[in-house]
């Protein structure tokens, strides 16, 4: 049998942790996916940073169709899943980097990185950002979390593509 070899809640502590984050910062994410704080094209990159790194198959189909709807191109769309983003847009290639960062470093990020952050978009934006971040790993984790228990029940046969 195949490894599987994605990114899962390891905890049902650390899954508890995110929903409680996502109920604390609901009526923020509702506006961020209205676009009212971000633009949809911005959050859209973002959400397909964090995605490439953690490699969920559900948040992959969902925000590629979201960014083609907001009239991101697909080459773009394809380059940043691939984890390089000199396709977007320079003011969003800091963040879009320090997403993919979040992501890689399991929400633990090099604290310079955090503060170029801040430096560039100002302490506002930037908690948007993150906000923004945090939301997409948790659906990645989920989906990912899903696709384990689908792997372990058909003993590797489905979950690991």
């Amino acid at each position: 049998m195949k490894k599987f070899n994605k990114r899962t809640y390891k905890s049902i502590t650390d899954f508890i942790k995110d929903i409680k984050f996502l109920f604390k910062n609901r009526k923020t994410i509702k506006l961020i996916n209205n676009g009212e704080l971000i633009s949809k094209t911005f959050q859209e990159r973002l959400m397909l940073a964090v995605t490439g790194v953690n490699n969920c198959r559900y948040c992959t189909y969902y925000h590629t169709r979201l960014a083609l709807e907001a009239g991101i191109q697909s080459n773009e769309l394809t380059k940043i899943l691939e984890g390089t983003v000199d396709n977007s847009p320079e003011e969003e290639q800091l963040a879009l980097l320090y997403a993919q960062h979040w992501a890689d470093q399991k929400g633990n990020p090099d604290q310079d990185f955090k503060a170029e952050l801040i430096n560039s978009y100002g302490e506002k934006k930037a908690e948007i950002i993150e906000i923004a971040i945090k939301t997409i790993n948790f659906g990645n984790l989920s989906g990912n979390t899903f696709d384990y228990f689908l792997y372990k029940i058909t003993f590797g046969l489905l979950g690991n593509s």
